[in-house]
């Protein structure tokens, strides 16, 4: 296979190796991503229906698109999706991770393509996808813009990319850092850099500069009353999602 050059931060890369045998404990050091996780599905199954004129009433809704969900650590979208119908590639730089995804797919009766690589070295490859999810990932990167370009390269025309992040302000430190990290210790300290969170118009931004189109974008927001997160379509204060396609 072609390697390409990479924007893979082995710094960032051993912070998830070091956790990555507590994906599936949901009282775990990934608590945050599992009460996340019904949101961010909730917005990703109305995308890509959308956008491919899905049924999610129907069996298996998303029956024939391959979708690659890149850096997909233990398995927590992609699972999902290849119970939706979809045809799964789940690849993240952290080798420790795939082992893990590995087992639980095949523990839960699930046919996922799981591989230690990166976007840039499957773009390299010439892999192609109807919908790429890149979700918590562009914060970690050493180059946003040239990851989103590998990331529109993996798409077929008309494709579809899902992508997540962590806005940048004071209230994203207080909540993504201190809270998260310091108070109520959801993630281990380091976890994220204030630094590399990116906001809703710098991402736009760069989305653009790839070459896709952005289409959509919402909120992923917190309530601590109820204990759960909801989508805003004004409130990206914090946590945030943006839909794009590739021109066809």
């Amino acid at each position: 296979m072609q390697t390409a050059q990479t924007t893979v931060d082995p710094g960032e890369v051993a912070k998830f190796e070091a956790m990555a045998a507590e994906w599936w404990d949901p009282k775990g050091k990934f608590k945050p991503l599992h009460m996340l996780n019904p949101c961010r599905l909730d917005y990703i199954t109305q995308q890509i229906a959308g956008e491919f004129g899905r049924d999610l009433k129907a069996g298996k809704p998303f029956d024939g698109l391959r979708l690659l969900d890149i850096g997909c650590g233990g398995g927590l979208l992609s699972e999902p999706m290849a119970r939706l119908g979809a045809t799964v590639v789940g690849a993240d730089a952290a080798e420790r991770n795939i082992p893990v995804a590995r087992i639980h797919a095949e523990q839960s009766g699930l046919d996922i393509d799981y591989r230690h690589t990166t976007a840039e070295n499957l773009a390299a490859a010439g892999e192609q996808f109807d919908v790429v999810l890149n979700m918590e990932v562009v914060e970690h990167v050493t180059d946003p813009l040239a990851y989103l370009t590998a990331c529109r390269q993996l798409l077929k025309p008309g494709g579809l990319m899902i992508c997540s992040t962590i806005n940048r302000n004071p209230k994203s430190f207080a909540m993504a850092i201190v809270g998260a990290e310091y108070v109520m210790r959801w993630l281990p300290k380091g976890t994220h850099e204030w630094s590399k969170f990116i906001t809703p118009d710098e991402l736009h931004d760069l989305i653009r500069n790839a070459g896709l189109t952005p289409v959509d974008r919402k909120g992923f927001v917190f309530n601590p009353a109820t204990w759960s997160w909801s989508l805003s379509p004004r409130d990206l204060s914090v946590n945030y999602v943006t839909a794009s396609t590739k021109p066809a």
